[in-house]
């Protein structure tokens, strides 16, 4: 993992369950890119998650100041009793 993407770590966080009001069904997490973040290194910190958390992209949001908000999903898996 390169140095850039390192350093965006930190900036990942879990949603807040009254700030987003999406399903019930999934769970969300928000990055946010800062404005100088390319987009081979935006793309490589989003392919991890995909592929190691197994999280999908839900939305992204460009702000004025040329940052992103990207917000990603993954549907909450219930588990139920068979005894």
């Amino acid at each position: 993992m390169s140095d850039n993407v390192r350093d965006l770590v930190p900036r990942v966080r879990p949603a807040d369950a009254g700030a987003v009001p999406f399903s019930a069904d999934y769970e969300y997490r928000i990055i946010n890119l800062p404005r100088g973040t390319g987009r081979s290194e935006a793309r490589q910190l989003l392919t991890e998650q995909a592929e190691y958390g197994r999280w999908e992209l839900a939305r992204v949001q460009l702000s004025f100041g040329g940052g992103r908000r990207v917000w990603l999903r993954r549907r909450i898996m219930r588990v139920e009793r068979t005894f």
